[in-house]
């Protein structure tokens, strides 16, 4: 499982946004290929539809991992029900997009050891975070979203964002808050 990684010389974080695709996406699409952005991108697969702008995502250098098909608590269910939900998220994305699925993170971060061995067995490397920004909670101040992670920042940290309008609102400033602390951004390794 992967929390944070250290992938250069330079200080680097990854950013993620989780619970996609939305209808904002384009817009988030938008902002990070301004600034030369890459993320990671974790979907509740039955939000994902031939329609959603998955291309543009996957053609501008992010990456696509599952976050289950409708982000239940998987620690609730049995082994077989966690592997059955993460399969068949893996299933419904990789027959959209035609790419192979190799990120997993779990919704709400919860997870025990049977989520593990299930995402183990089907090829997942699960990604975590080291930075949980609060955008959800933060709907009415979202300048607090980047007081958050910059007063956080870390080398290797794996921050979590979602997809929500508050985040999107204050993304570039705090692209150019992580940018001005001297870190770059990077994307998890399959090697880590």
């Amino acid at each position: 499982m992967v929390t944070s990684t250290r992938l250069q010389s330079k200080k680097s974080v990854i950013l993620t946004f989780d619970d996609g695709p939305s209808k904002r996406l384009p817009q988030l699409l938008d902002i990070l290929k301004q600034h030369d952005v890459q993320a990671m991108f974790f979907w509740q697969s039955h939000l994902l539809y031939p329609a959603r702008p998955w291309q543009r995502l996957l053609d501008d250098g992010h990456v696509l991992g599952t976050h289950s098909m409708k982000h239940r608590n998987l620690i609730q269910l049995s082994y077989e029900k966690q592997y059955q939900d993460i399969h068949n998220s893996m299933l419904h994305i990789e027959k959209i997009t035609g790419t192979p699925v190799v990120f997993f993170r779990p919704p709400y971060g919860n997870y025990n050891a049977d989520t593990l061995r299930a995402a183990k067995a089907l090829g997942l490397t699960t990604v975590m975070w080291r930075i949980a920004s609060m955008d959800w909670e933060l709907k009415e101040d979202p300048q607090q979203i980047i007081r958050y992670i910059t007063e956080n920042l870390e080398d290797g940290a794996i921050i979590l964002l979602h997809e929500l309008e508050q985040t999107i609102t204050i993304l570039p400033q705090l692209i150019h808050a992580i940018k001005q602390q001297g870190y770059s951004f990077s994307l998890v390794d399959t090697n880590d």
